[in-house]
Protein backbone atom coordinates (compact mmCIF):
# COMPACT_ATOMS: atom_id res chain seq x y z
CA UNK A 1 0.00 0.00 0.00
CA UNK A 2 1.40 3.24 -0.95
CA UNK A 3 1.64 6.06 1.38
CA UNK A 4 2.14 10.17 1.20
CA UNK A 5 5.47 9.70 -0.34
CA UNK A 6 6.08 9.79 -3.86
CA UNK A 7 9.43 7.06 -3.43
CA UNK A 8 6.62 4.71 -1.97
CA UNK A 9 5.91 3.66 -5.60
CA UNK A 10 9.43 2.24 -6.08
CA UNK A 11 8.07 -0.19 -2.96
CA UNK A 12 5.53 -1.15 -4.35
CA UNK A 13 7.07 -1.63 -8.22
CA UNK A 14 9.74 -4.11 -6.13
CA UNK A 15 7.29 -5.86 -4.50
CA UNK A 16 5.07 -6.39 -7.74
CA UNK A 17 8.92 -7.12 -9.96
CA UNK A 18 9.50 -9.88 -7.76
CA UNK A 19 6.01 -11.55 -7.67
CA UNK A 20 6.26 -11.32 -11.10
CA UNK A 21 3.05 -9.34 -10.98
CA UNK A 22 2.17 -7.91 -14.10
CA UNK A 23 -0.93 -6.86 -13.87
CA UNK A 24 0.29 -5.29 -10.30
CA UNK A 25 3.09 -3.17 -11.95
CA UNK A 26 0.41 -2.38 -14.72
CA UNK A 27 -1.88 -0.78 -12.24
CA UNK A 28 1.33 1.34 -11.11
CA UNK A 29 0.98 3.26 -14.22
CA UNK A 30 -1.69 6.40 -15.23
CA UNK A 31 -3.55 4.64 -18.38
CA UNK A 32 -1.55 6.75 -21.28
CA UNK A 33 1.85 6.60 -19.55
CA UNK A 34 5.38 6.02 -21.40
CA UNK A 35 7.80 3.58 -20.49
CA UNK A 36 10.76 3.56 -22.09
CA UNK A 37 12.53 0.23 -23.09
CA UNK A 38 16.15 0.31 -24.61
CA UNK A 39 15.54 4.05 -25.95
CA UNK A 40 11.86 2.98 -27.15
CA UNK A 41 8.87 4.63 -25.94
CA UNK A 42 5.91 2.41 -24.92
CA UNK A 43 2.61 3.79 -24.40
CA UNK A 44 -0.40 2.71 -22.50
CA UNK A 45 -1.44 -0.55 -20.82
CA UNK A 46 -1.32 -2.79 -23.61
CA UNK A 47 2.76 -1.80 -24.27
CA UNK A 48 3.84 -1.51 -21.09
CA UNK A 49 2.04 -4.78 -20.07
CA UNK A 50 3.46 -6.96 -23.30
CA UNK A 51 6.98 -5.03 -22.23
CA UNK A 52 6.53 -6.76 -18.50
CA UNK A 53 5.58 -9.69 -19.72
CA UNK A 54 9.04 -9.97 -21.21
CA UNK A 55 10.95 -8.60 -18.13
CA UNK A 56 9.15 -10.86 -15.74
CA UNK A 57 9.49 -13.82 -17.85
CA UNK A 58 12.66 -13.82 -17.25
CA UNK A 59 12.62 -14.19 -13.72
CA UNK A 60 15.16 -11.92 -11.83
CA UNK A 61 15.25 -10.01 -8.26
CA UNK A 62 15.07 -6.49 -8.55
CA UNK A 63 16.32 -4.16 -5.43
CA UNK A 64 15.35 -0.81 -6.14
CA UNK A 65 16.28 2.34 -3.64
CA UNK A 66 15.46 5.67 -4.07
CA UNK A 67 18.16 8.18 -4.82
CA UNK A 68 15.88 11.43 -4.52
CA UNK A 69 12.56 12.75 -5.00
CA UNK A 70 11.47 16.24 -6.35
CA UNK A 71 7.94 17.06 -5.18
CA UNK A 72 5.94 20.04 -7.46
CA UNK A 73 3.24 21.49 -5.97
CA UNK A 74 1.73 18.03 -3.85
CA UNK A 75 0.50 16.72 -7.19
CA UNK A 76 3.52 15.82 -9.17
CA UNK A 77 7.31 14.59 -8.41
CA UNK A 78 10.37 13.10 -10.16
CA UNK A 79 11.74 10.46 -8.72
CA UNK A 80 15.31 8.75 -9.30
CA UNK A 81 16.18 5.21 -7.96
CA UNK A 82 19.36 2.89 -8.14
CA UNK A 83 18.33 -0.69 -9.29
CA UNK A 84 20.23 -4.25 -9.37
CA UNK A 85 18.93 -7.14 -11.02
CA UNK A 86 20.34 -10.45 -10.08
CA UNK A 87 19.16 -14.37 -11.46
CA UNK A 88 17.80 -14.94 -14.80
CA UNK A 89 19.71 -15.99 -17.90
CA UNK A 90 22.71 -15.44 -19.75
CA UNK A 91 21.93 -13.29 -21.83
CA UNK A 92 20.63 -10.28 -19.65
CA UNK A 93 24.00 -8.77 -18.30
CA UNK A 94 23.13 -4.96 -17.65
CA UNK A 95 22.28 -5.64 -13.74
CA UNK A 96 21.97 -2.29 -12.54
CA UNK A 97 21.25 1.31 -13.96
CA UNK A 98 19.20 4.65 -12.40
CA UNK A 99 15.86 5.21 -13.34
CA UNK A 100 13.87 8.53 -13.90
CA UNK A 101 10.08 8.73 -13.30
CA UNK A 102 7.71 11.44 -12.87
CA UNK A 103 4.44 10.30 -10.82
CA UNK A 104 1.59 11.96 -10.19
CA UNK A 105 -0.81 11.73 -6.70
CA UNK A 106 -4.54 10.24 -7.87
CA UNK A 107 -7.43 11.11 -6.20
CA UNK A 108 -7.33 8.35 -3.60
CA UNK A 109 -3.83 9.56 -3.10
CA UNK A 110 -2.10 6.95 -4.49
CA UNK A 111 0.51 7.78 -6.52
CA UNK A 112 0.85 6.47 -10.55
CA UNK A 113 4.04 6.44 -13.23
CA UNK A 114 3.29 9.27 -15.88
CA UNK A 115 6.87 8.39 -17.17
CA UNK A 116 8.72 5.58 -16.30
CA UNK A 117 12.76 6.19 -18.25
CA UNK A 118 14.24 3.20 -16.62
CA UNK A 119 17.45 3.03 -17.59
CA UNK A 120 18.61 6.69 -17.56
CA UNK A 121 22.73 7.34 -18.95
CA UNK A 122 25.12 8.00 -15.77
CA UNK A 123 27.59 10.48 -16.41
CA UNK A 124 31.28 8.94 -16.66
CA UNK A 125 33.27 9.40 -14.35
Amino acid sequence: MQGDDPASIHISFEEAFNAGDVDSLVALYEPNAVLVVNGQPCAGHASIRDAYKLFVSRRRRMTLKTRFVVRFDDTLAVLHGDWVLEGGTQEARNNHGLSTEVVRRQPDGTWRFVIDNSNTPQPAG
